[in-house]
């Protein structure tokens, strides 16, 4: 689970806006990129190369 304190400090590696959490997966959201990062053992994973993309229902 990840500490709600971060999303204040933390954004979007790509385009630095902000993030959201997605509770039910565990996930970082950036709705501009359309990126989902995932939280492994409570740390953000925020690479490229460990997002998925989502689509705008899933957002």
């Amino acid at each position: 689970m990840l500490d709600i304190k971060l999303l204040d400090i933390i954004a979007c590696p790509l385009c630095k806006g902000k993030l959201s959490y997605k509770k039910n997966s565990n996930e970082l959201i950036c709705k501009f990129d359309h990126l989902a990062y995932p939280v492994i053992d409570g740390i953000p994973a925020l690479l490229k190369v460990k997002a998925r993309t989502i689509s705008s229902d899933e957002e």
